[in-house]
């Protein structure tokens, strides 16, 4: 006797199947450029590329003190007086310890509206309803996920993914501000560098008040491009003539010659010493 088989239903628990989606050709695809929000820091802006770019996650790393809350603090000063809407989240200061801070750096900075949260689901929150401009998020090591150690791998990793997923959709400028391993790199999982649009590096010598700012990736710029600045009472102070400054201590002396290097557009002078001694 011939028996037809009955098709093969879905099982239990599969998940229905989905139309296969159809490529769309690149000359189609909308590309509409926003305009780039200036940052009012002549430096920090030719790092970028020109400013900031809406929607986009940019990481600042730099060692404890190096002045990364401080650049951060500017850029969002001068994006509020300009009418700009800015928020500040804290994670590890208290809204006290950061208005201290924004003291020093002038009345605009006193203007930025600060969370001091933890929470990653409690900054979600916020810009959803604020929706700002732009937001430092200062830093990503301390966002709290349920079920996870703050600072831990998967922590950092499902913050960034959560923060990322609200840039693109709020067209937010996220800019997370990130710690340094004993090694000199970003903390945190490889992955975070990948997710971001932007990684900056803040660096410097703590026995001198130069710092340098260079883009180690940027998908809207180059990365050749540097800025220099120095730390002041007042907060860090742009340095236009980079290279006054680095060849302005020089003196004629064997081992000692006055370089000419190549950073993005400038030649910036330097003086480099070899420094031997009798063996």
């Amino acid at each position: 006797m011939e028996v037809t088989a009955a098709p093969a239903g879905p099982r239990a628990g599969a998940r229905p199947r989905r139309d296969a989606p159809r490529p769309t050709p690149l000359r189609e695809v909308s590309a509409e450029r926003s305009a780039r929000l200036p940052t009012g820091i002549v430096e920090l802006d030719r790092v970028l590329g020109g400013g900031l770019v809406p929607g986009s996650l940019i990481l600042l790393g730099g060692a404890p003190g190096i002045g990364k809350s401080t650049i951060a603090g500017m850029a969002l000063a001068n994006l509020a007086a300009a009418g700009g809407q800015t928020l500040y989240v804290s994670g590890e200061e208290s809204a006290a310890q950061v208005r201290r801070r924004a003291e020093r750096l002038g009345e605009a900075a006193l203007d930025v509206p600060m969370l001091a949260e933890p929470s990653l689901e409690a900054v979600l929150s916020a810009l959803e309803s604020e929706r700002p401009d732009a937001c430092v998020i200062d830093s990503v090591q301390t966002l709290a996920v349920a079920e996870a150690a703050p600072g831990s791998v998967g922590a950092v990793r499902e913050a960034t993914s959560a923060l990322l997923e609200a840039a693109k959709r709020l067209d937010v400028t996220l800019i997370l501000i990130g710690h340094l391993t004993k090694e000199g790199s970003l903390a945190g999982p490889r992955a975070l560098e990948h997710l971001v649009d932007c990684v900056l590096h803040f660096e410097g010598e703590r026995e001198r008040t130069f710092r340098t700012l260079r883009a180690l990736k940027n998908r809207f710029g180059a990365t050749s491009e540097i800025g220099v600045f120095e730390m002041r009472a007042g907060g860090l102070v742009e340095v236009t003539d980079p290279s006054a400054r680095f060849v302005g201590e020089a003196r004629p002396a064997a081992g000692s010659v006055i370089l000419c290097a190549r950073e993005g557009t400038r030649p910036p002078l330097v003086e480099v010493q070899a420094l031997v001694a009798p063996t």
